[in-house]
């Protein structure tokens, strides 16, 4: 099996990549580098180019004609960058989102996997959601991922696609081989500003202590990015089977199963880190919510998938990338690093 991954050479997209390989799935990479980095992706045939180049969709194709199946992980992320600049996330996320899949259409490739997110859900009280849960996106980002996800439901209705949408929850962690890992030297998820904060001495701040949850920080489910790609792979070799019955698009969400309150994540990764962290309350930001965790009952049916790494595996593997990252990625020491401050 041969398989195109979009933004391969992102965090997700990378480590999604080395899960295939070892599994014996060939892959080829996709990632204009706006985020990626070309380290991630030079193990493999690698395309530096748009999703929504068509002519370099054409020639991809034309290059590795046994490409079965799309993995679509290109995007932007970062939720307070969609606030401020919603039209750049829409043009990214959705309208270029949407030539890929008339792309590979196109070329006859009728396997589409969708790197999605529970950011799509309306907000709950921190408590547990299913797939059944109501769409109600509070950003552009989460916007973008909900709009794309109806054109994909209604393309697959009108065309021989099938897809799968893998609603990811809040990944961490690395490759436990450190093949890849978090390449931003400016985080904007709780464990990556953790780790700033760990290696600068500044302050993390918990945004929001009045949520309505068992200690008043918001909820998150943070799930292995190992986990993720596993699951990556049951669902392409799972695909045909786990869409053989439905004219619609298939959904499925991946979290650890687990909600963690911001506070209990410092306290765990002062626990694996073996030392505290400077903590102050802030305000809520702009586009959060109080969070879920994940129901996990449809991975298991469809894709026999549990996850198996913990939140202080996720957090050690983290410490380990970061501690190499800088030779990883060719460059000078980034802004987070465990160089300065060793693990006890």
């Amino acid at each position: 099996m041969k398989v195109l991954i979009t933004g391969g050479a992102g965090f997700i997209g990378s480590t999604v990549a080395s899960k295939c390989v070892d599994a014996g799935i060939d892959v080829v990479i996709l990632d204009n580098l706006l985020t990626g980095r070309a380290e991630f992706a030079h193990r493999f045939p690698f395309y530096c180019g748009d999703i929504a180049d068509e002519k370099l969709l054409d020639r991809i194709f034309a290059d590795h004609p046994d490409i079965v199946a799309t993995v679509h992980c290109a995007a932007l992320i970062v939720v307070g960058d969609s606030v401020s600049s919603p039209a750049r996330y829409y043009e990214n996320n959705v309208s270029k989102s949407l030539t890929l899949v008339s792309s590979v259409l196109r070329n006859g490739c009728e396997r589409f996997l969708f790197s999605s997110s529970a950011a799509v859900y309306a907000p709950s009280d921190g408590g547990c959601v299913d797939e059944h849960w109501r769409i109600a996106p509070q950003s552009p980002y989460a916007h973008s991922k909900a709009q794309f996800e109806t054109m994909l439901d209604d393309i697959v209705a009108a065309t021989g696609l099938s897809a799968i949408s893998l609603r990811y929850f809040n990944p961490v962690g690395a490759d436990p081989e450190l093949r890849s890992g978090p390449a931003s030297a400016r985080p904007t998820h709780a464990l990556g500003k953790l780790f700033e904060s760990y290696s600068t001495g500044t302050p993390f701040r918990v945004t929001g202590t009045d949520w309505p949850t068992r200690d008043g920080s918001g909820v998150r489910d943070y799930v292995h990015v190992w986990d993720l790609a596993d699951a990556h792979v049951r669902a392409l070799e799972r695909f045909d089977r786990v869409t053989a019955d439905s004219s619609r698009m298939t959904v499925v969400n991946l979290g650890s199963g687990r909600g963690t309150t911001v506070w209990e994540l410092v306290h765990t990764f002062e626990n694996v880190l073996g030392e505290d962290v400077d903590v102050v309350a802030a305000d809520r930001r702009t586009g959060d919510t109080a969070g879920a965790y994940a129901s996990n009952d449809r991975a298991l049916r469809l894709l026999g998938w549990v996850p198996t790494f913990t939140l202080e595996q996720g957090i050690d593997d983290t410490a380990r990338w970061l501690a190499v990252r800088a030779h990883r990625l060719n460059s000078a020491p980034l802004s987070v690093s465990l160089v300065a401050r060793p693990r006890r």
